[in-house]
């Protein structure tokens, strides 16, 4: 019987080690980084990642050319980087160049001379629509229904892209990324905030666009990320998904622009290299929201490199749920490989009739990973499965999907839900959600202490809710396995619904 796709994909990203890879240079404006990911799953895995700062686009507003500094050390840099994508043994292995060397009249003859020195690697200059596109891509990877605007800001340019439909729908590309922006300026904000409104403002398709949610993608908007994760001590050191309200970012641009340079170094969580950059993005953001009035701001790490994984490598997995590759890997690494966890699903179902698809879809995804603790040890089960989930590395998962997936399993294995563990669940999400998640995590931790595990005797006991009361009833078989242990996680279960609770039994 052949395995489901999902199933298939999840075996890939438990490969061995031994598996292919990938690479690819993202030479920007700004910076270059190297990123190699491994194997071909839905999730691109990232084995290696390495940024240097050249600034290849300072000055080009002035002098039409490539900054002659930059270009001594980039010759430096992608020579390190050549030995060592092909070490790893790295295909394919691409270098994308974006904005400065698209614009600048020596780009042409710079690419020439790389060409010669890395005579085996392909080397493209893309064009505005090609970097739109797999930026665009890119941010779809991990949030394959965003329905929005994307904003993906490099040192030369910007890219507004209309993702819905998990497509690119149209996209523009104009001269405001931050290092063309400060030149453009001449280093003055007044003169930057006209440039990027009457950019912008060219732009008429964004009127139909209003009230929906904007998707910040490149180092830059990161960084602004870093800073209000920084300062209003967010306690999820993560940008990835990272969500403001409208109101939020306008007051973190606002601080940004009003404080002193000096001052903003301070704040931790930020290299130097980016202090220069910030107010230039914060402009562009401002900028971005006035025009488009959106619902929210999403953080998205995923961007040009992970939209060219996923063409160039993962095209075959693309249609696969994000959020479901990442828990089925995780569950069949992890779980005692039972049926249990599918099971559960229908069985916390009576529980839990008046959610929404959001908060099903949690329960779900929460249900096929309560097993991932199996193997660990037993004083340090809660923790460690907390642990996995709140920081796991990529997935569509957003910020209070991943504290409610974390802290309901971290109560299924019998964390004190007023501990310090549950500390950055609880700051993320609202007391409702927190609750359910609570609910949620002694409904397993009851279901996994009269069925050991085991789906059999799982059948046999069945839970309702009505009237202010929840019943457990068990056939005859599920019976033997009443106890005092059953009878007190009822007990707890009922108080977390704050309702009576019965058993029924047919012995």
């Amino acid at each position: 019987m052949k395995k489901p796709r999902v199933a298939q994909e999840a075996a890939k990203t438990s490969a061995s080690p031994q598996q292919s890879r990938a690479a690819v240079i993202d030479l920007g404006s700004n910076s270059v980084r190297l990123v190699i990911f491994e194997g071909v799953t839905r999730n691109p895995i990232a084995i290696f990642n390495e940024k240097a700062t050249l600034k290849l686009g300072r000055g080009l507003h002035e002098t039409g050319r490539l900054n002659e500094e930059g270009l001594k050390r980039a010759h430096t840099v992608l020579k390190r980087f050549n030995v060592i994508a092909r070490s790893m043994k790295a295909a394919p292995f691409e270098i994308l160049a974006t904005a400065a060397v698209r614009d600048a009249e020596n780009g042409a003859e710079f690419i020439e001379i790389l060409k010669k020195h890395m005579p085996n690697v392909a080397i493209r200059i893309l064009s505005g629509e090609e970097e739109a596109r797999y930026s665009a891509t890119g941010v779809l990877c991990g949030q394959p229904d965003a329905d929005g605007i994307v904003a993906d800001i490099g040192g030369g340019s910007l890219e507004l892209i209309h993702v819905a439909q998990r497509k690119m729908k149209k996209a523009s590309t104009m001269p405001l990324g931050v290092i063309r922006l400060s030149d453009r300026a001449e280093g003055e904000r007044k003169k930057a905030f006209e440039l990027a409104a009457k950019d912008i403002g060219a732009q008429s398709w964004l009127k139909s666009h209003r009230g929906k949610t904007l998707y910040l993608v490149g180092g830059a908007f990161r960084a602004l990320a870093r800073l209000q994760i920084a300062r209003t001590q967010y306690p999820l050191n993560m940008v990835h998904l990272y969500t403001l309200r409208p109101s939020e970012a306008e007051a973190l641009c606002d601080w940004i622009l009003s404080t002193p340079k000096k001052a903003l170094e301070k704040t931790p969580n930020l290299s130097k290299k980016r202090f220069d950059d910030v107010p230039y993005a914060a402009i562009v953001l401002l900028t971005l929201m006035k025009r488009l009035d959106p619902r929210k701001i999403v953080f998205s790490v995923d961007g040009l490199r992970e939209g060219w994984y996923m063409a160039r490598v993962g095209a075959d997995v693309a249609d696969i749920d994000p959020c479901d590759a990442m828990v089925t890997a995780l569950a069949s690494r992890l779980g005692r490989g039972c049926q249990l966890p599918d099971a559960l699903i229908d069985w916390t179902q009576p529980l839990f009739e008046k959610d929404d698809p959001y908060e099903k879809n949690l329960r779900k995804m929460t249900c096929r990973l309560s097993d991932i603790g199996a193997y660990d040890h037993p004083e340090y089960r809660a923790g460690q499965t907390y642990l996995r989930i709140i920081h796991v590395n990529g997935g569509g998962f957003d910020h209070q999907a991943r504290a409610f997936i974390a802290s309901a399993l971290a109560i299924r294995y019998e964390a004190d839900v007023e501990g310090r563990l549950l500390y950055a669940a609880r700051e993320i999400l609202s007391n409702e959600a927190f609750e359910r998640a609570t609910r949620l995590g002694k409904a397993l931790r009851l279901a996994y202490t009269i069925c050991g595990g085991t789906e059999s005797l799982l059948k046999g006991a069945r839970i309702t809710r009505g009237g202010g009361e929840i019943v457990l009833q068990l056939d005859r078989m599920a019976s033997f396995a009443l106890g005092s242990n059953v009878k007190n996680r009822l007990s707890h279960l009922g108080a977390a619904f704050g309702e009576k609770t019965r058993i029924v039994t047919d012995a």
